[in-house]
């Protein structure tokens, strides 16, 4: 029987993670939290030097975020500034192949890029693995593949290893937007994808009060790349919002196990209503979309005569949303009409129903 030093050390779970990576040392009189660290200079010849390159607040968050996706992690001043950073490591007139349905701000920089002629893309429906891995073959100057699963805001799923492996055949790096799964449902890294980007407005931060991204890698060298960008443009974030990040990310196993639970109870009673055509849920997460039978005029009815649910754009706050998705002229031509994405928080799912069953009432049910 092996000695009590060669038992192998105990893995923390990621609810564990959350709540402990990223503290101070346990010394006498130490702060139990990280504190903000406000400043834009530091004295001279140590490792930080000016405030463009890094804070201990900065640091804290992204010991938390890089231990649960098993990489190393960077936060920016918002999902966009970490998802345009990583669209500028693909060189001059290079190829993204990305999803048709997205988040809305990615496939508009990428349009942007396009018609600035700095890459070119092409949207394909990422659930397709067939279609994507073909995509890829036809372009010889693809450099990236960027998937989101599930995506936004059509909850479609991507086989993530097998378009990995495709990719990485091709020498084509794969990044993998996180944002509706969390690290605690899925782990991108631990897939094979080369880069995990967050919007850590959304599920990490959850409470609606904060605008911050982060980008999370396993190489050093993408890791120094990715950095280097940070550093010279300037995308970085304020250290009282990563701390607000920080302080929401600890409860984020708690709060994401609720609104989960949530949102498969509405997704099951929505299947069940007349006035619903369709529900798309994946099985796991805290989105639901449900298509409403009567199209725009009657999804925005929905979203008009909810009183608990908050009509509101973005997601992952401990507050239930929802919106009418085609509202946005970004949004993709086909995502339904009728479309409306739920973004279920942590409140009673009875009395989230019981809402949502008053403002359906007052539309007619499917033919």
């Amino acid at each position: 029987m092996p000695e009590p030093d060669d038992q192998p050390a105990h893995v923390l779970r990621p609810a564990t993670i959350t709540v402990t990576a990223g503290r101070p040392a346990h010394e006498p009189d130490a702060p139990l939290n990280p504190p903000i660290t406000m400043a834009s200079t530091y004295v001279a010849t140590g490792d930080l030097e000016y405030g463009r390159y890094g804070n201990p607040t900065w640091s804290a968050f992204e010991e938390v975020l890089g231990t649960l996706e098993g990489g190393r992690a960077l936060a920016f001043a918002s999902g966009m500034a970490a998802a345009s950073t990583v669209l500028d490591l693909v060189g001059l007139r290079g190829g993204v192949v990305a999803p048709r349905h997205a988040y809305s701000g990615t496939v508009m920089a990428l349009a942007d890029l396009e018609a600035r002629e700095r890459l070119h893309c092409q949207l394909v429906d990422i659930a397709d693995t067939d279609a994507v891995i073909a995509a890829i073959n036809d372009d010889e100057d693809c450099a990236l593949l960027w998937i989101e699963s599930p995506t936004n805001p059509a909850l479609e799923l991507a086989d993530i290893p097998a378009l990995v492996a495709a990719a990485h055949e091709l020498g084509v790096r794969v990044v993998v937007d996180n944002t509706f799964a969390t690290p605690l449902l899925q782990q991108p890294l631990a897939l094979g994808a080369d880069i995990v980007v967050h919007s850590a407005t959304k599920y990490l931060a959850g409470h609606s009060d904060v605008q911050l991204g982060a980008l999370v890698v396993s190489d050093d060298e993408v890791h120094a790349a990715l950095k280097g960008r940070r550093d010279l443009v300037g995308a970085i974030p304020g250290p009282f919002e990563t701390w607000l990040a920080l302080r929401g990310l600890r409860t984020l196993h708690v709060r994401l196990d609720r609104a989960q639970a949530n949102a498969a109870e509405i997704a099951r009673r929505l299947g069940e209503h007349p006035a619903i055509e369709e529900v798309r849920y994946p099985g796991f997460g805290a989105i639901v979309a449900a298509v409403v039978a009567g199209g725009a005029p009657a999804a925005d009815l929905l979203a008009h005569d909810v009183r608990l649910w908050v009509h509101a754009t973005s997601l992952g706050g401990v507050e239930s949303t929802l919106e009418r998705r085609r509202r946005w002229r970004a949004e993709a031509a086909t995502i339904p009409e009728g479309l409306v994405r739920l973004s279920v928080g942590i409140e009673d799912v009875e009395d989230l129903w019981a809402d949502l069953e008053q403002a359906l009432a007052g539309i007619t049910p499917r033919g």
